[in-house]
């Protein structure tokens, strides 16, 4: 910004970049990689031989589902979630909606992903466990957080001189040029060589926006000096703007030699086309400047640019009422709030109450930046927002004016690339202004049955489409953190060789805060050694018989299949059967009950599993090996007792000796 009227402070502002350290990613090696075949139970294989005989059951569909999803195999994926569908009931976790649907999603099966996304929807939020958000925000990425809201166009109407500080009058565009004139004339400080400003018109087409010829604006506005940044009222019969102190053909310093600006205000009446005699505002002075004004929705108030007495810094925003008998009350700061040690200048009211505003105070990008914030009737100042890149850059970015109804607007800017000092540029805003929010997402990876972190896992950041944003491999400690938006929704993946993955979906809260997500993964190959319980390594549901039964139920058949696919894939394995009850009913009366149960269970597995019975021993042990408190006479909750009506399944051998 090159001129008289502005005289403007420069200074530069640098910023580090904090980011979290991201590690390269791996492939992610199938699950059924080579192991010891008589040392490792690969569970995939176990479940999918399970539902190729067509068993059917929500937990086997959803670790089939899970196997696959975790590989991103996400066809396979979307078949065994959908089976789980088929058979879900209301206790299904909200996950595997996100899961089924991010799946079908990958197929390109959107209304349907859409379908089952709105059902996820429901149950969100409680995904989410969020703490307060205890670290500052680094600026340049809250800068960037509004970038991309506006498209900018420069205008056919600059020159190679300044022009800047644009109005809307009715159907006009009333800006500030030199183009006028090459005189220079000596100022003292900075203020050498800088040419005279008047105020030029174009007409704008509401269709297209197209500006017209340029025109010096008519009336009796424009001096022999600095005319710029008018304010006119509504009706475009009043109307504010900066000049120099010179009046009546007087020309007026301070004490130090300065011509200072002012502000001032001409009328028209209703059978003029032009404004009358320009009057000073009874605020001015000749010691401080008063500038660049713009007017409150409702035309009551005046705010203006001073470094009057009471400033803040170099110059700070104020405002003024305009009263019923057209008197002024006495100037008001409008708070540190929004006026720094810097400048804050080139105020703009729109018509819903945004003040935009122009600020080297304010961190930005370098020079002056613009802002906005909401300035309520009480002149209470909400958050500051700076409206991001491409309506800001490195240089000096001023004079914002925006029509809310149209979202075109123009600012002022001495940006490289431009044609003259500063140069009027044209925008469309594309987006709203977000105040800036970002939530820190941590946490550990660790082994969901023994509580040991699970150093070399892999942790990706995902969106709603699928998409992988930011992945790392977690160190000794088996920590990750991630940064992202408020009020958006994303889920972490965790992976790693050997374990069925886990994931997490949550929506970020809606101001900054930290939220912690631990990721527990569950062994895919699970270590068997003699003496095991099969039942325990491949997380067998209970195996319930009806009351005073002893025949195999359909809920059983699923998980007994499970052990019949265990000592097929394995020839050599023998097997230990054990049945036993709770301590309800008499003694001999429970042993005999658990010797039928478990001669049963050894009858179904050798005659529907094609099990050599040589390979199965077994007998029922009643309540003798009870595993709690719950004896007889000892009074204890149905859950308690269904911990001990329960089947083993003991390795006796895995291998031939």
């Amino acid at each position: 910004m090159k001129n008289t009227l502005l005289h403007t402070l420069f200074f530069s502002c640098f910023l580090l970049i904090s980011v979290l350290g991201q590690a390269q990613e791996k492939q992610l090696e199938k699950a059924d990689q080579k192991y010891d075949r008589y040392a490792f139970i690969d569970a995939q294989k176990i479940y999918l031989k399970v539902a190729e005989e067509g068993y059917r059951s929500p937990q086997l569909f959803k670790r089939l589902g899970n196997s696959y999803y975790f590989n991103a195999e996400f066809e396979d994926a979307a078949k065994w979630y959908g089976e789980l569908m088929e058979d879900a009931t209301n206790d299904v976790e909200s996950e595997y909606y996100f899961r089924y649907s991010q799946s079908l999603k990958a197929l390109k099966k959107y209304d349907e992903a859409d379908k089952w996304m709105m059902k996820f929807n429901t149950f969100s939020s409680k995904d989410d466990r969020a703490y307060l958000f205890t670290e500052q925000p680094d600026y340049l990425r809250e800068i960037n957080y509004n970038s991309g809201s506006y498209e900018i166009t420069r205008t056919a109407i600059n020159s190679t001189y300044s022009d800047f500080g644009t109005a809307f009058s009715e159907n006009k565009l009333v800006f500030a040029s030199s183009r006028d004139t090459g005189a220079f004339i000596k100022r003292i400080y900075e203020w050498t060589g800088d040419p005279f400003l008047d105020l030029y018109e174009v007409s704008i087409n509401p269709a297209n926006g197209e500006l017209s010829e340029v025109k010096k604006y008519k009336g009796n506005l424009n001096s022999i000096f600095h005319e710029s940044t008018p304010a006119f009222t509504k009706d475009g019969n009043i109307v504010y703007f900066t000049k120099n102190n010179y009046n009546n053909g007087s020309y007026r310093e301070d004490e130090k030699g300065t011509n200072k600006l002012k502000l001032y205000k001409a009328t028209r009446s209703s059978d003029s086309k032009d404004f009358g005699t320009p009057k000073e505002m009874p605020f001015n002075s000749d010691e401080y400047s008063t500038a660049h004004p713009t007017l409150s929705p409702d035309e009551k108030k005046l705010f203006f640019s001073s470094d009057m007495p009471g400033s803040e810094g170099l110059s700070d925003i104020w405002v003024v009422d305009i009263l019923s008998d057209g008197s002024y009350s006495e100037p008001r700061n409008l708070g540190e709030g929004i006026n720094t040690a810097g400048r804050e200048t080139f105020p703009f009211m729109t018509a819903s109450g945004d003040m935009y505003f122009a600020s080297d105070g304010h961190i930005g990008l370098g020079g002056l930046d613009i802002f906005v914030t909401n300035v309520t009737d009480a002149e209470t100042i909400s958050e500051i927002i700076n409206i991001g890149e491409p309506a800001n850059s490195s240089r000096d970015d001023f004079a914002f004016v925006i029509d809310e109804d149209t979202k075109f607007g123009y600012l002022s800017s001495n940006r490289n690339g431009g044609l003259g000092d500063d140069d009027i540029y044209r925008f469309k805003q594309l987006k709203e202004h977000k105040l800036f929010c970002e939530v820190i997402v941590m946490g550990v990876v660790v082994d969901k049955d023994s509580g040991q972190l699970i150093p070399g896992a892999k942790v990706s950041l995902v969106d709603g489409n699928n998409n992988v944003i930011k992945s790392l491999t977690v160190g000794d400690r088996a920590n990750y953190a991630f940064v992202t938006e408020c009020e958006t929704q994303y889920f972490l993946r965790a992976t790693k060789e050997d374990y069925i993955g886990d994931e997490k979906l949550f929506t970020t809260p809606t101001e900054s805060q930290m939220v912690e997500l631990d990721l527990m993964l569950e062994k895919e190959i699970v270590k068997a050694e003699v003496g095991d319980d099969i039942g325990k390594l491949l997380k067998l549901e209970p195996i319930y018989f009806d009351f005073d039964k002893h025949n195999i139920r359909p809920d059983a058949a699923v998980e007994l299949a499970k052990v019949i696919a265990v000592m097929n894939e394995y020839p050599e394995m023998k097997i230990d059967v054990r049945s036993h009850t709770d301590s309800r009913g008499k003694d001999d009366y429970n042993m005999r009950l658990s010797e039928r149960r478990n001669k049963s269970t050894i009858n179904y597995i050798v005659e529907r599993g094609g099990i050599s019975r040589d390979r199965l021993t077994g007998r029922g042990y009643g309540e003798s090996e009870l595993i709690n408190e719950c004896a007889n006479g000892i009074p204890c909750s149905r859950e308690k007792h269904e911990l001990n009506r329960r089947s083993e399944f003991r390795i006796v051998q895995i291998s031939e000796e």
